[in-house]
């Protein structure tokens, strides 16, 4: 079994944890937001009073333990407050994804029956108000933002300061209600509820309860010494594991400030000015910041690309060995320093990355190259492997064995195992409570020792212990040949070129291998201006020559790559379609993760599939698609398909 709790009585609870920040760091920051060009800041002190002042206000609206109180919005320290003050009341709080649609959220204040919602502004309240007729248990909404609600029908809404004013006034009358449910809650009360990305399906609602969370950042905060003075910026989704964890789990568990941007669009110069000392970003983001930087170098001077270029070369030989504290010789130790001073140390600047004592990256697997890049530049880059129902941490990567081909070793407290089937399986401290309402999933999920399936396949080194992961179990397969079928293996190596943003590779029980592939449009856009080529659309761009010419060398490069392995040499890319439009959440594509739904991207675009394996050259289609207000139209595409060089694969020595 997973080992017993070690917090102690006093520090089982988000609430708890909050009280004794207050008493040791009370005067120190917890919480800063940029709002109008300038940042705000509050202490832990200042915190619990905004929460407090909250609680009050939701049992004045008549919250009961066991409520579900929605969530939705950007972050934003009132709406992390709003997490902590439901919990205060003995509700369960649930984050939402703030760019769901109205059908989305409809399904999971449905599921979970949530009676009140906290919104950031007009756009989601707007959005609960759409689907609200198919909502007869909720009651009660709260918005943040009063922009644009002064014609609003407010018998059954409410300011966000207002509800904080009224549970100021009515101090004295709910305060003992208040102390008498934080009183009740232990480490078996239930801390929050986040729903899965819904890869395969329906989202299921993961119910965490608070030891779950505070063991889970207790010890995965120990593994990485963080501490106090730590800052983090809060800008992925707020319905997503991990930010909870990190912003509100090891946040209240270490003491650490959480920074909250802007904007989206100032998420990058927000990031710049706090410096943050513990990062955490999805292979996605780190992929669209090394684009930005080829586009940049690809506009600078010849002196500027040459010098990029030399450095960068120099940095990948060695930089890795430098951040690991292994023996480097001193020439090329001061040739590194040189190259921090003129090329490493300005774009680490530049990213926001010059204070970053731990990164984190995980959701999916990352490019060998994208992650060697990094830590090249000297960026304690590393990779963690983790799930909803394990409250992120399954395993981590110690200081000094940092790999690309691994995702570590496992977390303290954490236990892993393989099965006969490839299967991982995994117990710990953070394993889920249930599925909310769903008691044949959990039972499917979790036996009744514990060990959860994590529907990815992988192996464990015998050597160092460390977890390697092949691909998801179910994705994981065999070519008509027999050779090993691994899509994401090739899916990473593709989306290392600037210029690729998302590819889906197939051939499963086939007799080859073919992919999609999405252009990165501000990649190839850059190119397109500096070449002088005008385009209209995403659609014209992508099926232009010169742009499938520069693809399919990509794709004829990453043959001669996966050519190189032998296990995995079968999953060569022999066909591919550059698609006409952008594979997207709205469309059911994507998961608000930015997961691809393989399964529904093959029945959608089983024309295309067919295409590919049927020798035809070309192929033309129509696309149903979701406008940004919602609306649905289609478009239609006549597509080129191209052949790809394949490579012989690299035999194995003979022992």
């Amino acid at each position: 079994m997973a080992p017993p709790s070690t917090a102690t009585a006093d520090q089982q609870t988000i609430p708890q944890l909050l009280a004794r920040n207050v008493a040791r760091y009370g005067d120190k920051p917890a919480y800063r937001e940029k709002e109008f060009g300038i940042w705000q800041s509050w202490t832990w002190a200042e915190t619990q009073g905004e929460v407090e002042a909250l609680a009050l206000g939701l049992l004045k609206l008549g919250v009961k333990e066991g409520d579900h109180i929605a969530i939705i919005g950007r972050n934003r320290p009132y709406l992390y407050w709003s997490m902590v003050a439901a919990q205060h009341c003995g509700a369960v709080p649930v984050p939402l994804y703030q760019d769901a649609v109205a059908e989305e959220i409809a399904y999971v204040l449905d599921h979970c029956a949530a009676r009140f919602v906290i919104a950031q502004d007009q756009e989601q309240v707007d959005k609960v108000i759409e689907v609200q007729e198919q909502l007869p248990g909720l009651e009660h909404m709260v918005y943040l933002d009063p922009r644009g609600m002064r014609k609003y029908d407010h018998s059954k809404l409410t300011r966000f300061d207002a509800l904080q004013a009224a549970g100021r006034d009515a101090q004295a009358e709910l305060k003992p209600e208040l102390e008498s449910r934080l009183a009740r809650q232990g480490e078996n009360t239930t801390c929050v509820m986040l729903y899965t990305s819904g890869t395969t399906g329906r989202p299921k609602g993961v119910v965490l309860s608070n030891r779950n969370v505070v063991e889970t950042s207790k010890n995965s905060s120990e593994f990485d010494e963080l501490r106090p003075g730590d800052e983090i910026l809060a800008y992925l989704p707020m319905a997503w594991v991990g930010d909870f964890i990190f912003s509100i789990g090891q946040a209240y568990w270490t003491g650490f400030c959480v920074n909250c941007p802007e904007s989206a669009e100032t998420m990058h110069t927000d990031l710049r000015e706090i410096g943050p000392t513990y990062y955490f970003a999805p292979p996605r983001v780190f992929e669209t910041q090394l684009t930005n930087v080829m586009i940049r170098m690809e506009d600078a001077g010849r002196f500027k690309q040459w010098l990029f270029h030399h450095f960068m070369a120099h940095a990948k030989k060695v930089g890795p060995a430098i951040l690991d504290g292994e023996q480097v010789g001193f020439a090329d130790r001061l040739k590194y320093r040189l190259g921090d001073l003129m090329v490493y140390g300005p774009l680490k600047n530049t990213l926001g990355f010059s204070r970053v004592r731990v990164g984190y990256t995980a959701g999916e697997a990352i490019g060998p190259e994208i992650f060697d890049f990094y830590r090249s530049l000297g960026i304690n880059l590393k990779q963690l492997y983790g799930q909803t129902e394990a409250c992120v941490f399954i395993t981590q990567q110690p200081d000094g064995e940092v790999r690309s081909d691994t995702v570590g070793v496992a977390s303290p407290g954490v236990e892993l195992k393989i099965a006969d089937s490839g299967e991982v399986f995994y117990r710990s401290p953070g394993v889920f409570v249930e599925y909310f309402k769903n008691a044949e999933s959990t039972a499917d999920t979790k036996d009744g020792e514990g060990w959860v399936a994590t529907g990815d396949a992988g192996f464990i080194e015998e050597s160092s212990g460390h977890l390697r992961i092949i691909d998801r179990a179910k994705d994981v397969g065999k070519t008509a040949s027999g050779d090993l079928f691994a899509p994401k293996y090739v899916e990473n190596k593709l989306k290392f070129f600037p210029n690729i943003l998302e590819a889906v590779v197939f051939g499963n029980g086939r007799d080859r291998c073919t992919a999609f592939i999405n252009i990165d449009l501000a990649a190839v856009g850059n190119w397109a201006e500096r070449n002088n080529i005008a385009y209209s659309s995403y659609q014209e761009l992508a099926g232009h020559e010169r742009v499938l010419n520069t693809i399919q060398a990509h794709v004829e490069e990453v043959n001669a790559s996966v050519a190189e392995d032998p296990m995995l040499a079968g999953c060569q890319v022999h066909r591919f379609i550059v698609l006409h439009k952008q594979l997207d959440a709205d469309d059911g594509e994507l998961t608000r993760t930015q997961k691809v739904r393989r399964r529904i991207i093959e029945e959608k675009y089983s024309d295309l599939i067919a295409a590919l394996y049927d020798g035809s050259p070309r192929v033309s289609t129509e696309t149903e698609v979701t406008y940004e207000d919602g609306r649905k139209g289609s478009i239609k595409a006549d597509l080129e398909i191209r052949d790809a060089k394949v490579v012989a694969p690299m035999k194995v020595a003979a022992e």
